[in-house]
């Protein structure tokens, strides 16, 4: 069986749920404490083995590949002014040589349609997508528990979690056929199902590891929901000819490509923070109490 080396991230959206934040940044670059958010999404990558990262980018999307480039400048000050324990953490965020590509997807046409842009890149391997609106805080990773699966089972593996009945409506949810501990085999998704009439109530969290059969598929796949070539309709059409897993992760995650979820995300890493959670707490119970309603 081949090992998980490498993973696409598409970030060639435009982040119009968290606008107008989003009008000259990329969403990815957006800061959740001391970084940006796609720093995280690349670090679960790197513990879960992968070697190559694919970023799909899109129009001024130019400060992810700057952000993971080498700054001259910026070190040669940090050098000067004896900036030591700074440019050692810049330096560790370094991705090796040649362990980074960057394709274009030049028409917003889609997740699928992003996916497919790197095909090339990717080849015959398996391979990971990790969706970079979404943060998952997990120990291991959620990719890492995700690879463990993969190599016990081979087939195709998403991320689930399970959510209120109330919510199922919000989500795309999973269809399981059987279940061994928190590991299900599945034959089908729905997506956004009407509350009452769902399959389950585990939620596709946004981390799959795919068969590379899911390009020929997602060559011919006709558009879906919103116009676009969605990754889950080309995935329902390989569930019919290959095995899919749904893992119940260990950890929880955060959307934030909405405001209310990157304000969540910014709350917990501040507050798992090693050396700014206790100032943190105090600054969350000042806002709390110079906040509270008065009669």
């Amino acid at each position: 069986m081949k090992k998980i080396r490498k993973a696409v991230l598409p970030v060639a959206g435009l982040g119009t749920r968290v606008l107008p934040a989003t009008k000259a940044i990329p969403k990815e670059m957006l800061p959740v404490v001391d970084r940006p958010a796609i720093e995280y999404v690349v670090e679960e990558a790197k513990q879960a083995g992968i070697e190559h990262i694919v970023f799909v980018t899109g129009r001024a999307k130019g400060a992810i590949e700057d952000h993971f480039d080498r700054a001259y400048e910026l070190e040669t000050t940090l050098r000067e002014k004896n900036k030591a324990e700074v440019l050692a953490e810049l330096e560790r965020n370094l991705p090796k040589a040649g362990s980074i590509s960057f394709v274009r997807q030049q028409a917003p046409l889609g997740l699928g349609h992003a996916i497919w842009c790197a095909r090339d890149v990717i080849g015959d391997d398996p391979f990971a997508v990790l969706l970079p609106d979404v943060l998952v805080k997990g120990e291991p990773g959620c990719l890492a528990q995700m690879v463990e699966v993969f190599e016990q089972t081979g087939g195709n593996v998403i991320a689930v979690d399970e959510i209120p009945a109330q919510d199922v409506n919000k989500y795309g949810v999973i269809d399981p056929v059987s279940q061994q501990g928190n590991l299900y085999e599945m034959r089908g998704m729905v997506e956004k199902p009407e509350i009452g009439q769902a399959p389950s109530r585990l939620k596709i969290t946004g981390r799959y590891i795919l068969q590379p059969e899911i390009f020929k598929l997602l060559e011919n796949q006709e558009t879906g929901n919103g116009g676009e070539i969605q990754l889950t309709d080309a995935m329902a059409r390989l569930m019919t000819k290959q095995s899919f897993f749904a893992l119940q992760y260990d950890g929880v995650d955060f959307d934030c490509g909405d405001k209310l979820g990157y304000l969540r995300a910014i709350a917990h890493f501040a507050l798992q923070h090693p050396d700014l959670a206790e100032g943190a707490r105090a600054v969350f119970e000042t806002a709390l109490t110079e906040n509270k309603p008065t009669n």
